[in-house]
């Protein structure tokens, strides 16, 4: 798949926007990627999903809650292997775990996230999966608004990869 392939998917499930937008950190933005709908368009999807297969190598996966579990089980199926999920609280019933799926002490995840703006809630997720014994290295993102996300990502140890970046988006608009 090429980063044209994906943007031109993107743009055509109406996931990129443009207008005034607030974002979930509290900023503002001129143009916003509506992740529930390329996570719920089946082209977009199964593009991403492809994507990311190429680039984790048979390790586990693990899914950010909420955005992220779409993508870890698209990827899973295309890769044929596990995942597990992060949730962003631990829930008050069950088994009230923050991790939810199989993961042995010491195992390597690859960590699938949808959008990074300041990169929060992928190192929270990463940390979670650290504190139950994961060792994770890497992050496969599908969109990074270059915003800082990806410094904050590196800072916490982990090489982060994107399908796309936000200057890449914003180019193909103006064509």
């Amino acid at each position: 798949m090429t980063n044209q392939a994906l943007i031109d998917a993107l743009r055509e499930a109406d996931a990129v926007r443009f207008g005034e937008f607030e974002l979930s950190h509290g900023g503002t933005s001129e143009y916003y990627v509506d992740k529930y709908l390329f996570e719920t368009d089946s082209d977009c999807l199964e593009l991403i999903a492809e994507a990311f297969a190429e680039r984790v190598d048979g390790t586990k996966l693990g899914g950010v809650a909420l955005g992220g579990v779409p993508l870890a089980a698209a990827t899973s199926v295309a890769a044929g292997v596990p995942y597990v999920i992060a949730r962003k609280q631990r829930k008050e019933y069950g088994t009230g775990n923050l991790i939810e799926g199989r993961l042995a002490a010491g195992e390597e995840v690859v960590v699938l996230e949808d959008i990074v703006t300041t990169g929060t809630s992928l190192v929270d997720a990463v940390e979670a999966l650290r504190e139950a014994g994961a060792t994770v290295n890497r992050a496969l993102v599908v969109v990074d608004r270059e915003e800082g996300g990806r410094e904050n990502v590196e800072a916490a140890g982990l090489e982060m990869e994107s399908l796309v970046t936000a200057s890449e988006l914003l180019a193909a608009a103006e064509h």
